[in-house]
């Protein structure tokens, strides 16, 4: 895969994109977003603006309109190829014409095109869009507005060989050609604890004196040259609600728009079980080149490839006895570790974990289909259910193919994707877990790998929720259809959001509804019930039936039953909303120019910051004083041969920090530093996780005790004269020292400790609890015996 490098703008020419302006209101658990492009043409002859921006892929685009001569033009949505057609003619004739468009390869991508932009004139463009916000692990409700937008890669067979992404000038992030800023508007009736940021944030203000109203803007002079990341903590995220939104005015009663939108947020109250569901575990890891690069712009020495293998060491790790499982590592190539899947035991743990040591980002291109393709033609195993982990930095460009694909063998398993790093396509990590009913989530650095890792597999080790149904308690005269699918998984911990329809007539305003959320969990019968006022709010921007619209949309255009009859049902639900579709886009016509635009038109497509800056070149003899070398100017590539090396200029002062797989030094120093001396140090609860059998158990050797501060004789000493079973004893040690030294990364290893206690447990003897107390005090800990079933 090759990327572009270094000031690649057309000719050297001004960029006609000035700032960009983002205003976010943030009202619980969703976001709605206005964007404002500023453009002004300082050429001698009208241009036409082309830019090409990320977006996450439940984002609903529901409004763009563009201001010429304090003229507001207001876009209207049409069929795709119809607005397409529109915008070329309109052009052609002189006239100024807005597009903006999905792409038609993923559904996280956008472009926007301003055709006969006069010269010397300035222009606004507004485009607005609703979504969902995820919950995080440590129960932080997530917005991101992406900047990163990574070239996708292509394959050479694919009739997309001319994809929007390969075609985007890239600048230095510290050098991009226009302004940036961010503004936040959060609210919650709950209250607001914090908020944070991956960027530099102004102080929080408090608009209201009991914090639910706050605001927060990005600090200053920030480049937008990675993904602006905020997190905002509630008194109270896990309450459920029924939100009930008034229809639009003018459209027809029983259409989507004209009859009252219903958004229904659960928190299931699943038990937490000590009993796993044994399964088949498949990790698809990306070893495509682009995974050696770096997590984000501020963590240089930590690559997407090496965070990959050290969380699936620890998946491997925390996997039960008698499952079984199996790595494939894919690329332009794959490969499997083994020909089918086997059974985990302490030799084929032991087997995968020095071969996952060994994984390099060395297969080229990202091709995921081949391997899907290949682990679905495996018969799955009887008592044994299929749960696929896919590891991916998302750069490609057949999306929908492989999404199609996850979803025609839905049924035999269940996905959970990870998009790791920026820029990785949310439009196909979010896309293949929906299809086959497992979760996604985006690690970019600032997340731990490990931790959410770690959390899917607790949720594929839950056992199958069944018997997943909705019921409705309304007046008479009153009924609901759904526009989200039906409920069909249901994961310990996370949201469950279902919107609908209502239809008919009520006469009373106090008038209340219910909705109920029945399932089943191991022979018992659950209920969650919520009950809300039927009296419809208004909103003006119609925010829940934008997102209902989204959600049908997105299920229709999943849809492989009647592809020609769902477009045109996906057309008539994206007209009817306002919602952009890939199948429909918004054009607007400057009609009211008294004359056509005339002269050459040139386009200047509006340059994104670059993921890296950087260059490959054979290795220079570097020296100090002798200044930095000059680069031939070569296509950057992340496939280095082994006498390659990077190179990037910091931002701060300049200098060229150079390095490859063994070796790091700046050029204005003859000092050369070994990358073992300037990588981050394993942590000591990744060594005593290392050091973990398959069983759960641990033996006492050196390198157990020098994670644990002690030496093999002081440790044996301490072990009580009625207890001689060693590794019981060093056990006891291993899970008191994740207790009371490690404690806050639990999630880590919580699924470690529960095999270490079934292990303890299924060889406990009359001596455990002395064993136990003898063990605090060697350690100097206080955890409770309970721990461990006492």
């Amino acid at each position: 895969m090759e990327y572009p490098c270094g000031l690649l703008t057309c000719s050297k020419q001004p960029v006609p994109l000035k700032s960009i302006s983002v205003a976010v209101s943030i009202r619980e658990f969703v976001a709605d977003v206005s964007a404002t492009l500023d453009y002004k043409n300082e050429e001698a002859n009208p241009v036409e603006a082309f830019f090409v921006f990320p977006m996450d892929e439940d984002s609903a685009v529901y409004s763009f309109q563009a201001l010429v001569d304090g003229k507001s033009i207001v876009a209207e949505i049409q069929e795709k190829q119809q607005a397409q057609e529109n915008y070329e003619n309109a052009i052609s004739q002189g006239q100024q014409a807005f597009l903006l468009e999905q792409d038609s390869s993923s559904g996280d991508i956008f472009s926007c095109s301003l055709g006969n932009l006069p010269p010397g004139q300035k222009t606004t463009v507004t485009l607005s869009y609703v979504q969902e916000l995820s919950l995080e692990a440590d129960r932080a409700v997530r917005f991101v507005l992406p900047a990163v937008l990574n070239p996708r890669y292509i394959l050479q067979e694919s009739a997309e060989a001319d994809n929007i992404t390969s075609r985007i000038p890239r600048f230095p992030g510290t050098e991009l050609p226009y302004t940036f800023s961010v503004t936040a508007n959060v609210s919650s009736p709950h209250g607001i604890k914090k908020v944070k940021s991956n960027c530099r944030l102004s102080p929080l203000q408090y608009l209201e004196d009991d914090r639910t109203v706050a605001q927060v803007s990005l600090a200053e002079g920030h480049q937008f040259d990675r993904d602006v990341e905020i997190l905002v903590y509630y008194r109270e995220v896990n309450i459920p609600s029924v939100s009930v939104e008034l229809a639009q005015a003018d459209a027809k009663p029983g259409s989507l728009m004209g009859d009252p939108a219903v958004m229904v947020s659960f928190y299931p109250g699943i038990p937490k079980s000590r009993v796993e569901s044994s399964g088949e575990f498949i990790f698809l890891i990306d070893r495509s080149g682009s995974m050696s690069s770096r997590m984000n712009r501020a963590d240089w020495y930590s690559s997407r490839i090496d965070n990959a293998k050290v969380t699936l060491i620890l998946l491997l790790k925390s996997l039960p006895l008698g499952c079984f499982f199996n790595i494939y590592g894919f690329g332009s190539s794959f490969e499997s570790f083994f020909p089918e899947s086997v059974e985990y035991t302490q030799k084929s743990m032991e087997e995968a974990v020095q071969r996952v040591k060994a994984l390099k980002a060395n297969l080229g291109g990202t091709e995921i289909l081949k391997p899907l393709k290949d682990i679905y033609s495996k018969s799955c195993r009887p008592g044994h259910p299929r749960q696929l982990f896919i590891f991916t930095d998302g750069e490609v460009s057949d999306t929908w193919r492989v999404i199609a694909e996850v979803q025609r063998h839905s049924q035999n398993h269940r996905c959970f994707s990870f998009g790791i790093g920026e820029g990785a396509s949310t439009s196909l990590i979010k896309g293949i877990a929906r299809a086959a009913g497992g979760t996604a989530e985006f690690i970019t650095g600032r997340h731990r790998m490990q931790s959410k890792a770690l959390q899917s597999l607790k949720w594929a080790l839950q056992p199958v929720v069944q018997d997943i149904s909705l019921t409705w308690t309304l007046p008479p005269g009153l009924e609901t259809t759904l526009l989200s699918p039906p409920p069909t998984v249901i994961f310990r911990g996370l949201r469950l959001i279902v919107y609908a329809q209502l239809k008919g007539t009520n006469a009373s305003k106090e008038a209340a509804g219910e909705v109920c959320l029945h399932y089943t969990l191991q022979g018992d019968t659950f209920k969650n019930t919520v009950t809300f006022s039927l009296e419809p709010k208004a909103d003006d921007k119609l925010t829940i039936h934008r997102l209902a619209a989204k959600s049908l949309i997105q299920t229709l255009d999943g849809n492989l039953q009647d592809a020609a009859e769902e477009k045109k049902r996906v057309v008539d639900v994206s007209l009817q909303s306002g919602v952009v579709s890939s199948h429909t886009a918004y054009i607007a016509i400057n009609k009211e120019l008294n004359q056509p635009i005339v002269g050459p038109l040139t386009r200047r497509d509006i340059p994104l910051g670059s993921k890296l800056y950087m260059m490959i070149f054979p290795i220079p003899r570097l020296r100090g004083g002798g200044g930095s070398p000059s680069p031939p100017p070569l296509p950057c590539s992340y496939a280095a041969s082994p006498r390659s090396i990077i190179v990037r200029e910091t931002a701060n002062k300049g200098r060229l920090h150079v390095w490859n797989d063994s070796n790091l030094c700046d050029s204005d120093s003859s000092t050369m530093i070994s990358a073992k001396d300037t990588s981050p140090p394993v942590s000591p609860l990744l060594q005593l996780i290392s050091l973990q059998k398959a069983d759960g158990s641990w033996e006492l050797d050196e390198a157990l005790a020098s994670v644990l501060g002690l030496s093999v004789q002081s440790t044996l000493a301490a072990l009580p004269n009625q207890s001689k079973d060693v590794p019981r004893w060093a056990t006891i040690l291993a899970i008191l020292w994740m207790h009371s030294s490690s404690w806050d990364q639990r999630e880590e290893w919580e699924l470690l400790e529960r095999k270490a206690v079934a292990w303890i447990q299924a060889r406990s003897d009359s001596s455990l609890g002395e064993c136990i107390k003898a063990a605090n005090a060697l350690l100097k800990s206080s955890v409770d015996p309970a721990v461990f079933g006492l």
